[in-house]
């Protein structure tokens, strides 16, 4: 009867825990089945949106033609920004040692420099519209500052070539010549500076805003 009641209880045991084992199973198995019935993250249009990006970026040039620019003006400017300020700073040396080498430059500095500031300020200057009153009154002043530019960049090297050939580097003329191109210098750098205010505080003329097409025109 005592192992009756033992083979019992053994049996009994063995129900209840196999019962809670079923239970575990069937938990574990609802979970792992939620988990993976969660909705998967669609990569899809991700990874179109990457390749349409990296497609419009092959498709652009690294290095434009200068029919993709909207005005040449830009290109232009540099020109007589760096010749005219280097050559004023050669006139002022060359008050010093008066050397015919030093005067060939200038007078070829100054030559290219006052066509540059000419080119720039007339054949390649941008037409603009719809600017606020603001960026009327910065371009305006660029404008009086190129005028200037042109003017004394031109009597800069009308005095130098006078100076050099007529004169014969006398002191007295070359002191007016580097006079005349210190002016010219200060006055393409007043350009410079509302040119520059034009564009990175007026944002007139990145990627062609604010001005006119250059049909009609020239660049």
């Amino acid at each position: 009867m005592k192992k009756l009641g033992l083979l019992l209880y053994f049996m009994l045991s063995c129900i209840v825990l196999s019962a809670h084992e079923g239970e575990k199973h069937e938990k574990s198995t609802k979970e792992d089945s939620t988990h993976l019935e969660q909705p998967q993250v669609d990569y899809s249009h991700i990874q179109a949106q990457q390749e349409h990006e990296h497609d419009e970026h092959e498709t652009k040039k690294v290095t434009a033609d200068l029919d993709d620019f909207p005005n040449l003006h830009p290109l232009m400017v540099h020109f007589p920004i760096v010749l005219l300020l280097i050559g004023a700073v050669l006139a002022i040396v060359n008050v010093i040692l008066l050397k015919k080498e030093v005067d060939w430059v200038i007078t070829g500095m100054v030559l290219v420099g006052a066509l540059g500031a000419y080119l720039s300020g007339r054949t390649f200057h941008p037409h603009t519209h719809d600017l606020t009153e603001h960026a009327k009154q910065v371009l305006a002043q660029h404008d009086l500052w190129a005028d200037w530019t042109i003017y004394l960049s031109i009597a800069g090297f009308v005095a130098q070539a006078v100076s050099q050939f007529i004169f014969r580097q006398k002191r007295w003329a070359v002191a007016v010549v580097a006079l005349l191109l210190i002016a010219s210098g200060y006055a393409v750098s007043r350009t410079g500076h509302y040119g520059a205010q034009l564009v990175h505080i007026e944002a007139v003329g990145p990627q062609g805003k604010f001005l006119e097409s250059t049909e009609g025109h020239a660049h």
